[in-house]
């Protein structure tokens, strides 16, 4: 009898599969790597909307869980993953200076932006309004996690590389059987591939997609993450990280014409030296339109639940979030209403 088979291996799946061994659980993954949100997402965690100046929902909680869970995982595969990198706000006014300084004094803000601005000056980027500098950032080598992760469960033959098929489901009374495997849960975990799944494919899971570039600029010198309408973050050797479009129409992962023209034309508000394109892809993220998680539990079938919607945050969020699943199935404590799939259940009553 298997604890948890696992529906998906993007950053949701590895979190809960994660924290089921830590929790001595049996698990599986079934995953056909149809869904690459994960795998190309900016990776960047970031307690501020900088957009507009309101902290992340439970910020500090999932800092510190995704510091607990990334410094285990790291161990664990003898692998860096979690870069921490200052994000450095580029001002274009004496006005945005004001307001960032107006947003710092908010108790909720206040231990996340800090209140000096930085000064420095680096080569390739115009800056006469200087910048503002966010605090407890960095980013994860998302594609490098899933990839490392994906060997790890594969080496303990605990993932199995095919579609998952619905309708292999046979509920029995306290167990389901999926072909010649016997479990006590699943966790649906698949991302924007939700829409197939006869079980939760009423939830309003919306697609967002995101392009990003990876560039070559020899000419532009940059420790640190610079986010504007777009950011930067730099991966040595004069190559460069660029996102994101968002772009709520197209629900394909095919990197777009419009997309590339969209963030050239952003690269260039913020640098003013050359650049090369390396490279250029898209993903679809799993987002809901009241920016929350959906997690919970089916109404009939109670032995499956879903983990998904974690959208652009999907590094900060992955690990609070599988824990506050993990705990609503193992310990019965109700899960906060803003994530619990009920909210969107009793509308429709």
């Amino acid at each position: 009898m298997i604890d948890y088979l696992i529906v998906g291996s993007g950053l949701a799946g590895i979190s809960f599969a994660e924290l089921a061994l830590k929790n001595n659980k049996t698990i599986l993954v079934i995953d056909d790597k149809s869904q690459v949100s994960s795998k190309v997402a900016g990776g960047l965690y970031n307690p501020v909307i900088l957009k507009r100046f309101s902290e992340v929902w439970n910020a500090q909680e999932q800092l510190i869980l995704m510091e607990e869970f990334y410094s285990r995982v790291e161990d664990k595969l003898q692998a860096k993953f979690n870069f921490k990198l200052p994000i450095l706000r580029k001002f274009f006014s004496i006005e945005e200076q004001n307001n960032w300084f107006s947003a710092s004094d908010k108790p909720l803000l206040s231990p996340f932006l800090s209140t000096k601005i930085n000064f420095k000056k680096y080569a390739g980027i115009d800056s006469p309004f200087d910048y503002g500098e966010v605090l407890h950032t960095g980013y994860v080598d998302t594609a490098l996690l899933l990839d490392k992760y994906h060997d790890y469960l594969i080496k303990d033959n605990l993932l199995l590389q095919e579609r998952f098929d619905h309708s292999e489901l046979v509920f029995q009374e306290d167990f389901v059987e999926y072909k010649d495997y016997h479990v006590r849960n699943v966790i649906f975990a698949e991302g924007f591939g939700l829409h197939a799944n006869p079980f939760f494919q009423d939830l309003p899971l919306d697609g967002t997609k995101g392009e990003l570039f990876i560039i070559k600029a020899p000419d532009l010198d940059l420790d640190v993450i610079v986010n504007t309408s777009v950011f930067i973050l730099p991966l040595g050797n004069d190559l460069f990280k660029v996102g994101a479009t968002y772009n709520w129409k197209d629900k394909t992962d095919v990197p777009t014409e419009e997309g590339k023209a969209e963030l050239i034309e952003r690269i260039k508000e913020i640098i003013d030296c050359d650049f090369e394109i390396v490279s250029h892809f898209g993903g679809v993220r799993p987002t809901v339109k009241d920016r929350r998680p959906i997690i919970g539990t089916h109404d009939v079938y109670k032995s499956l639940h879903i983990l998904n919607g974690l959208g652009t945050r999907g590094v900060m969020l992955g690990p609070a979030m599988a824990k506050d699943l993990f705990n609503l199935i193992e310990n019965k404590i109700p899960l906060d209403p803003t994530i619990d799939i009920n909210r969107f259940y009793k509308k429709r009553k």
